[in-house]
């Protein structure tokens, strides 16, 4: 979904560091979405993608607040999740590029994060899966956004599916 990051209040721009193939109207328009899941996280969880050139309708988005591998920076990243079971997964495939989203990097040298769903926030855990629980993830994953098979077409590597485990006793909130 978004590979837009975002400062958090009183964080450096993270603005530098957009993909070059991303237009400025495809920039303002993710900006726009951040702006409205700060000020009305109802209304931005659940965001259609075409205004981006994503088919598919309305996606449920989350914000993943985390912290800059190099710049130390509090940062926050829109991403597009998928439920199965109790468990929810965000997917690094950056529209099939050939390099990881910042983000996931971000995730990979600090795995501990927080995770908001419209008013639901929780520290969390991100933990990459792999074999079994990566196929069925990846499963559930491009059935419910077949994109993700033209973003695996394009890419040699393999794109990440990222479990975001919540601490013993905590539960997400029930699904829309």
């Amino acid at each position: 979904m978004s590979e837009k990051r975002t400062p958090d209040k009183g964080a450096q721009s993270a603005a530098s560091n957009e993909p070059a193939v991303m237009s400025e109207a495809v920039r303002n328009t993710i900006a726009e979405h951040h702006a409205q899941y700060a000020s009305d996280p109802a209304a931005a969880h659940m965001w259609d993608p075409i205004v981006i050139g994503v088919p598919g309708g309305p996606v449920a988005c989350l914000l993943l607040h985390h912290i800059g591998r190099k710049s130390g920076a509090r940062l926050n990243s829109i991403l597009q999740y998928y439920r199965r079971g109790d468990e929810i997964a965000i997917v690094a495939s950056k529209g099939g590029a050939e390099q990881h989203p910042v983000w996931y990097l971000n995730l990979l040298a600090r795995p501990q994060c927080e995770v908001q769903i419209i008013d639901f926030r929780a520290t969390v855990t991100a933990r990459t899966v792999a074999a079994d629980e990566r196929a069925a993830w990846w499963q559930l994953i491009t059935a419910e956004q077949p994109i993700q098979l033209e973003y695996e077409a394009r890419t040699s590597r393999v794109i990440p599916v990222v479990v975001l485990d919540l601490p013993a006793g905590v539960t997400y909130p029930p699904a829309n």
